[in-house]
């Protein structure tokens, strides 16, 4: 899946995030092992990046979706992790 989304010339989601976010500010990104050992691996961070980073000098909340895993599609602790 990662392959075919590079083929078609779009970003990753943490290269988007990395695009959004101001340079030379970080990303904290939170539970990026959401999911860790559920639906046979299959489901990396819950399918969603959360964290707070940096925009035009502002602290923001960013949620965004991995359309690499499973087409972006929603598990229970996906909405838990967004919800959170």
């Amino acid at each position: 899946m990662v392959k075919r989304h590079q083929e078609r010339g779009k970003l990753l989601v943490r290269a988007r995030i990395e695009e959004l976010i101001d340079s030379e500010t970080p990303f904290l990104e939170f539970s990026p092992l959401a999911a860790y050992g559920l639906y046979k691996n299959e489901v990396p961070s819950a399918g969603i990046i959360t964290g707070i980073g940096v925009v035009n000098g502002r602290e923001v909340m960013i949620i965004a979706n991995d359309a690499t895993v499973k087409g972006g599609t929603y598990y229970p602790l996906t909405v838990k992790k967004h919800l959170r």
